[in-house]
């Protein structure tokens, strides 16, 4: 199990001389919420416009709000995964699933999409008129120092001395991509993001409007768990606001997360091996209070 915590920005765990690089899973929506925002801090896209994919605007995708499915609730999705299969075109997938089709009315309902993240990956390229790999890198990656994350395109990236060399999968089955780096920069990108250091504060205080999904989560952390945009957020114990992301992928679970305190801030990531992801999350809790009990 890896972790990295930061306590008002600076790291408060031993850092390792050779940290290796592990997968973010669905960090990655929100580090491709945070580049949607910057584009549309630059007039490049716009929150509430509709799209010429659908009629559903950029918030609501970026809240799950938009009334598409997953391709999670196929099948034969996770049956070619277990198989280690190469990933099916995106347009097969969209196929299989009827990706197109609306489950809901845009807005009036939530579902947690990651072909809504797919469609806003597609927004990113066009706005860029980049890869999404070097959109990433130019309006996050670079502007907040993260020189050694990246989007995995291969199976090999996945493997290592840490993660074993067993995994055998083919990144490309996530289908929004898949940012693979170290944990502690994990940490510090969200750090900064909610910080302030990326966004001006209206985009900002945008990005951290929740919906609410409704009550404590058996197990997990969650008295009222929420999902703003890119971002799961909602109150824990001791009236404390906890906003980052969960992500599970084959063989391991990462969670990052971010709480603050009047000006005390504290931020923890970890990676396990273990799919345990209410375990992970709990975990993630214990090392933000004591951050912030120390910085108090």
């Amino acid at each position: 199990m890896l972790i990295s915590t930061l306590s008002n920005g600076r790291s408060i765990t031993p850092s390792l001389s050779a940290e290796p690089i592990v997968p973010w899973w669905s960090f990655t929506k929100t580090v491709l919420a945070a580049t949607a925002l910057t584009l549309v801090r630059d007039g490049r896209l716009d929150l509430d416009a509709s799209l010429p994919e659908g009629a559903f605007t950029l918030r609501q995708l970026l809240r799950h709000e938009a009334g598409l499915a997953d391709y999670g609730e196929l099948p034969e999705y996770h049956a070619s995964v277990a198989k280690h299969d190469p990933a099916w075109p995106a347009h097969e997938m969209m196929q299989r699933l009827d990706g197109y089709r609306l489950r809901y009315s845009p807005g009036t309902g939530w579902r947690y999409s990651n072909v809504g993240f797919m469609l806003v990956a597609r927004l990113i390229e066009r706005a860029t008129d980049l890869p999404l790999a070097d959109a990433l890198r130019q309006q996050v990656l670079v502007p907040l120092g993260m020189s050694k994350v990246r989007l995995a395109t291969e199976r090999a990236e996945l493997n290592g001395e840490y993660l074993g060399h067993s995994l055998n999968y083919d990144p490309a089955w996530v289908y929004h991509g898949l940012l693979i780096g170290p944990l502690s920069q994990a940490a510090l990108l969200l750090d900064n993001v909610l910080a302030g250091n990326l966004l001006p504060t209206t985009l900002l205080e945008e990005m951290q409007a929740t919906r609410v999904l409704g009550g404590p989560m058996a197990g997990r952390p969650w008295l009222a768990p929420g999902y703003a945009l890119g971002l799961m957020r909602g109150p824990i114990e001791g009236g404390l606001t906890l906003a980052g992301h969960t992500g599970c992928g084959p063989g391991s679970v990462v969670a990052v997360y971010r709480c603050t305190v009047g000006d005390a801030a504290a931020c923890c990531a970890v990676h396990s091996m273990d799919t345990d992801e209410p375990g992970i999350e709990k975990l993630v809790v214990q090392e933000i209070r004591e951050a912030l009990e120390a910085a108090c």
